[in-house]
């Protein structure tokens, strides 16, 4: 997605509205599969023996409690925490939280995320040659540094060892 937002700055024959939507489409689309599929087989699931070892009647009980009290403030925020992003929906699900309280935040927050990355992308790709020319001197001064630093380290090395052997 970010590519082809940096891509479509590139090439006017691509669209980054499209990118955009197909991303947010997607996105949405698939969680709330999976925030279905979790609310009409879950409890099957974690009612079995693997179920319970995956998720623990008390773990389920506390899950409940929390997405109760936190559903709308904590499903937002949560969409843009890696690694979180992809269990909120079905433990949205599982939890039995109604579709009402559960996609639109979910929802509201993947339009957001996705949208400041499809357009920081399409910046960087709008701004490529500003862009490359700046990592091309940080290069440069990190590659100095490197220099410089590891003279330093050399030098201190070398005159410790000239101490211990005077010494």
């Amino acid at each position: 997605m970010a590519l082809g937002a940096f891509l479509a700055a590139r090439n006017p024959a691509l669209s980054v509205w499209a990118v955009y939507a197909v991303t947010v489409v997607g996105n949405v689309g698939s969680a709330a599969g999976m925030y279905a599929a979790a609310r009409t087989i879950g409890r099957r699931l974690v009612e079995t023996r693997v179920g319970r070892r995956l998720v623990t009647p008390r773990a389920l009980a506390a899950l409940e409690r929390v997405y109760q009290r936190h559903h709308l403030w904590g499903i937002f925020t949560s969409r843009f925490l890696p690694g979180y992003r992809a269990v909120v929906p079905p433990f949205a699900g599982l939890a039995r939280l109604p579709a009402r309280k559960a996609l639109p935040p979910l929802a509201a927050a993947s339009t957001l995320y996705y949208g400041l990355v499809v357009a920081v992308a399409y910046q960087l790709g709008s701004n490529w040659e500003a862009v490359r020319r700046f990592l091309g001197d940080l290069g440069i001064a990190l590659g100095a540094l490197a220099v410089a630093a590891t003279t330093l380290l050399v030098w201190l090395l070398w005159r410790h060892r000239r101490g211990t052997a005077d010494g």
